[in-house]
């Protein structure tokens, strides 16, 4: 019977644009396997080149898509996409409910593209827990962009913030997104506003609000970025080459006043956080398990120990 795979020869083979390879290191860093440790360093040395986009917005504004238009868009200017549609979860197997071929079909033949649907498994903000480790495969196999679609839970989302270089906001017309938008705090995190639906009543309406928003925000730094506010009708491709200009324009101002480092070094430290808690949680679990936590509580319950005082010792016995 074959051992599994080598890490490093998946990632080898994963930078030769191997497909296979790619869906083999993503299912391995979000099933958090054995090899997930080498894995992860196998990876390290290729990363930290691609352009990772984030799109959020609300359920309805039609971010899928949008997302596929994008993806069109971008292999016309020869550029190699990967995407993270981040779904609900199953209740039953815990997988993702939108399959990446169902929503993205059109792709599914073009070498160029890789698309990848993931679950949050109950995981609020947006975004699967295991997405940046998934985003780490995809810029080590050469992705020239990546784009990372949000699960669409409205204020939540705001996640997305933390792992994009950009962020793309879209909304809707008619769906109260211009009020929506400045409760949930989302014009704070957008790079890109785009009014999807632009061919629908009350867009222009829609676009107008937002401008006003907009102006309102206090500009940071010597140079701020202005946000542009964007009209498409995805269905038809209608706008995409102007979103994939301003992203490409927030690039160039990202890198030129350092705050694609400033966002990237936010980035690694909120993974190393993450992977942390997630090794404490695991730890936690497995005492749950035995009786250390039942004999803690009586003994919190018979005033023998203090709540933290007996958190302290459950810690200690995880370690």
């Amino acid at each position: 019977m074959p051992g599994p795979p080598d890490p490093r020869d998946l990632v080898e083979r994963a930078r030769r644009g191997e497909q296979l390879a790619v869906a083999r290191l993503i299912s391995m860093v979000e099933n958090a396997g054995p090899q997930l440790r080498e894995v992860s360093a196998a990876l390290s040395p290729h990363t930290g080149r691609a352009h990772v986009v984030g799109l959020t917005g609300s359920p309805g504004v039609g971010k899928s898509t949008s997302t596929s238009a994008l993806v069109t868009e971008l292999r016309t200017r020869g550029r190699r996409v990967g995407v993270l549609a981040v779904d609900p979860s199953s209740p039953f197997s815990g997988g993702a409910l939108l399959g990446d071929r169902v929503r993205m079909g059109d792709h599914a033949d073009d070498d160029g593209v890789f698309i990848r649907s993931m679950a949050t498994r109950g995981h609020l903000g947006g975004l699967s827990w295991a997405t940046p480790q998934a985003l780490r495969v995809l810029d080590a196999a050469g992705c020239d962009v990546v784009l990372i679609e949000t699960v669409g839970v409205g204020q939540s989302e705001v996640e997305i913030v933390g792992l994009a270089d950009s962020t793309v906001v879209l909304l809707a017309p008619g769906m109260g997104d211009g009020i929506q938008a400045a409760k949930a705090g989302i014009l704070e995190i957008g790079d890109v506003f785009v009014v999807n639906k632009a061919d629908r009543e009350g867009a222009r309406r829609t676009v107008r609000e937002l401008r006003n928003m907009l102006h309102l925000r206090t500009p940071d730094g010597a140079e701020p970025w202005e946000p542009p506010v964007l009209s498409t009708v995805a269905s038809r491709s209608e706008g995409i080459g102007a979103v994939a200009d301003a992203l490409d324009e927030h690039l160039a101002w990202a890198e030129k006043s350092a705050e694609r480092e400033r966002r990237r070094r936010e980035r690694a430290r909120r993974e190393i956080e993450g992977i942390g808690m997630e090794q404490v949680r695991a730890r936690m679990e497995r005492v749950r398990g035995g009786d250390a936590l039942d004999t803690l509580t009586e003994r919190v319950l018979g005033g023998e120990l203090d709540p933290w005082a007996a958190a302290d010792e459950l810690l200690e016995q995880s370690g």
